[in-house]
């Protein structure tokens, strides 16, 4: 079964099923005819040959720092949402938060036999970065950070996490926080900064033993958490990078027989699961990270088709949850 005989099947020329194939256009009578022939004899379009007849491959690289995280399989179900609506298919490359091994993939992908385009979701940038992005051949949609000069999809991390801790501070005058690596502009520094900001707006100097650098784990900002109790004991607002960090603080004030939130109050950002089913239900910034992926999906099929189009910047916005876990 090849191209050749579907046309013969439809009554219609060779062109009129490629140019269906490849979303040329078709009228609809012809191509309803088409697909119900391609559906019963169950045609399957030879790749090799429709990316030497257009030069694409169809193939879309992903690299992503952490496969089991929630917030990036939320992004990855949006963007093979709409690549797949799309008839692209997703080559997913996983790092674990290995700087090195995102510049190996970014110069993998880079070549055009490999893929018509790349979707970085990024947690930093270093000099071997951006001389691999520098260097593409390919078009490229950062997720998750803002990066200047090029396309990308971000999130208003700073408003997020300035708007969390202002909620908590109605009641709260000794807060701490656990963040991430400073690396990460958007979930290391911008949020840092919007606690900061808040706390200054509040009034509230902070001592230096109030913030602490953690991990993205649950482990992390139980750690986190015992080293603020220990260092200041009258801490009340523990607001957290991440639901996951959130999750270990709460524990670790339960187990030092402190309530929450009477006596402590805790806050996340990413609204996952968890942060609603868990006790008690845990304040949380909503972060759209399956629309920021179909966004990133559209913006860079946009890339793909248009060539030289104006580079965008989309930032999304975000939604402030106030759950059980405040006062």
């Amino acid at each position: 079964m090849d191209i050749n005989e579907i046309a013969r099947r439809a009554g219609v020329s060779r062109a009129t099923v490629s140019r269906y194939l490849n979303n040329g256009y078709v009228s609809q009578e012809k191509r309803e005819l088409i697909s119900r022939i391609i559906r019963e004899t169950g045609y399957v379009p030879s790749q090799h040959a429709q990316q030497l007849r257009t030069g694409k491959t169809r193939l879309v690289g992903v690299v992503i720092p952490k496969i089991n995280s929630q917030s990036v399989s939320r992004m990855v179900a949006g963007i093979t949402d709409v690549l797949g609506e799309n008839n692209y298919q997703v080559v997913l490359a996983n790092t674990n938060n290995n700087e090195h091994t995102e510049v190996d993939f970014l110069n993998l992908f880079a070549k055009r036999n490999h893929v018509d385009g790349m979707i970085l979701i990024a947690t930093q940038f270093t000099n071997a970065h951006h001389a691999a992005i520098k260097h593409l051949r390919v078009p490229l949609v950062v997720l998750g950070q803002r990066l200047p000069g090029h396309d990308c999809v971000y999130h208003d991390d700073y408003h997020a996490v300035f708007d969390l801790t202002s909620l908590a501070l109605r009641s709260s005058r000794t807060p701490g926080y656990l963040g991430v690596f400073e690396e990460d502009q958007s979930a290391g520094h911008e949020r840092r900064r919007g606690f900061v900001d808040a706390c200054a707006a509040a009034g509230i100097s902070l001592a230096p033993e109030a913030m602490r650098v953690v991990s993205f784990d649950a482990d992390s900002g139980y750690f986190g958490a015992e080293q603020i109790l220990d260092a200041l004991p009258e801490v009340d607002a523990i607001v957290c990078a991440t639901d996951d960090i959130a999750f270990g603080a709460t524990m670790c004030m339960i187990e030092y027989g402190k309530r929450v939130p009477e006596d402590v109050q805790i806050t996340g950002v990413g609204d996952s699961l968890l942060s609603r089913i868990t006790h008690p239900s845990l304040t949380t910034a909503h972060l759209p990270f399956k629309t920021s992926g179909m966004e990133a999906a559209r913006l860079l099929l946009h890339r793909i088709e248009s060539g030289n189009a104006p580079v965008q910047e989309v930032k999304m916005g975000y939604e402030v949850y106030a759950r059980n876990s405040i006062r």
